[in-house]
């Protein structure tokens, strides 16, 4: 974290936010090929299924409050991104009664799949990728009808970061308009902010529907789980919110409003 701010001090971000991973779904990982990931793997069993360590909320707001202290000049938010909220809620709320958290991401990174749970990386051998694709906007627009607990849809493009373009073509949003405007317009019409997710740069065309679909904010993330990666891409991100409509202010610190 510290490294984090210290990088986030050299850019001259204003503010930084630490939003970190909370998740309770039991999901399979890659145990071999070339989605294996060491840090997941790590943590699974033989079958490859990874149930998630719990969550210190007691050491996560002591390490926010020690970077509060030593680096005064940035203003360092507490976060968490709620994996499948509408799947935990009660997990959730027991984990947010132990402190202040100033923002909360809502997150989908698993489906349903053969009697298990996995992400769409996993999904896509077996599966039609656009199918997978039309599944997870339709289980995103579940996530937002249900309860309140999150203010920032995260990454709604997700499972775009593995499209397998060598057999099923080059990702094409135009090819699922409609379910990207069904969720879209769920999240506006719940008052939400979309997340703009610059670990890999959102389509254009996305955010052309969320200003159309009613979508009042938007937030940037750079994902960065590397203090090297801390605001990779806002400057083009930006570039491409103000030409969309959306400016600086009108809306809560650290998001961004349209402006009509």
């Amino acid at each position: 974290m510290e490294q984090t701010c210290v990088r986030a001090v050299e850019l001259g971000l204003p503010a930084i936010a630490f939003t970190e991973h909370l998740d309770h779904t039991v999901w399979r990982v890659a145990l071999e090929g070339p989605y294996v990931m060491d840090n997941l793997t790590a943590l699974a069993d033989a079958d490859g299924l990874l149930t998630p360590p719990a969550f210190d909320a007691a050491g996560y707001l002591e390490a926010i409050e020690r970077c509060r202290e030593k680096f005064p000049q940035l203003r360092v938010l507490s976060g968490l991104e709620l994996g499948e909220p509408h799947r935990h809620a009660a997990q959730i709320a027991q984990v947010l009664a132990a402190g202040q958290f100033d923002r909360l991401l809502g997150s989908l990174h698993t489906l349903p799949d053969q009697g298990a749970f996995a992400e769409p990386w996993g999904i896509f051998p077996h599966r039609d990728p656009h199918d997978v694709l039309r599944a997870y906007l339709a289980e995103v627009a579940a996530m937002v009808s249900t309860g309140e607990t999150f203010s920032v849809l995260a990454h709604i493009d997700y499972p775009v970061r593995f499209w397998p373009a060598e057999h099923a073509g080059p990702f094409d949003p135009a090819a699922f308009e409609d379910e990207f405007r069904h969720a879209l317009r769920l999240t506006a019409q719940s008052g939400r902010a979309l997340e703009v997710n610059t670990r890999l740069p959102l389509h254009a065309t996305v955010l052309t529907w969320w200003h159309e679909e009613g979508g009042d904010a938007i937030t940037f993330g750079s994902d960065a789980h590397l203090p090297a990666l801390v605001g990779h891409g806002f400057a083009e991100a930006a570039q491409m919110a103000e030409a969309h409509g959306f400016r600086p202010g009108g809306s809560p610190y650290g998001l961004w409003g349209r402006i009509d």
